[in-house]
């Protein structure tokens, strides 16, 4: 029997719980529970295994954050819109579409501020593993189709922005 396993009671009634303190938190934190998350699961598994978590918690948590936060969209417009206005009220990011494949099966997309990265030093490589997999879950939910997000620009390789390709899953 697993102990966590992921349901929205979880997330808990945080207005109860935080009188006084309320809902937010310092990004800082947040970055500190995140990175120390990540630097222990890699020291034991290593990178990719690392990253395949991050990706699949990202894709858990945008599951969630559709259904509670976006849900209903009924057309692409009304769905970039309501992620976009979550996104900002949540603090997350601020989302930009770029581009927009005639076939709705690409999708460039921005996210300036983001939660996960902004801010921190160049490392050479992207850090919003988990960010792919909360974008692939957003577009999963609304379209009832895969998809698979991938970064191509990051605050931590020298973009002042992420940048992701957002993908139809044809297989």
């Amino acid at each position: 029997m697993r102990k966590y396993q992921f349901r929205g009671e979880l997330i808990g009634d945080v207005n109860l719980g935080r009188p006084n303190l309320g809902v937010q938190i310092d990004v800082e934190i947040y970055r500190l529970m995140q990175f120390t998350l990540r630097d222990i699961l890699e020291e034991r598994y290593g990178s990719d295994a690392a990253d395949e978590v991050f990706r699949g918690a990202g894709r858990l948590a945008g599951n969630e954050f559709y259904k509670n936060l976006v849900h209903p969209a009924e057309t692409l417009d009304e769905f970039i819109s309501k992620v976009q206005s979550a996104l900002i009220e949540k603090k997350i990011g601020v989302l930009r579409i770029e581009e927009v494949d005639v076939n709705v099966s690409r999708i460039i997309l921005t996210v300036d501020e983001d939660l996960d990265c902004s801010g921190l030093p160049e490392l050479d490589y992207e850090a919003c593993l988990y960010d792919e997999g909360f974008i692939s879950a957003l577009f999963d939910c609304f379209t009832k189709e895969k998809w698979t997000a991938k970064e191509i620009d990051c605050w931590c390789t020298g973009s002042r922005t992420c940048r992701f390709i957002v993908t139809k899953n044809w297989i």
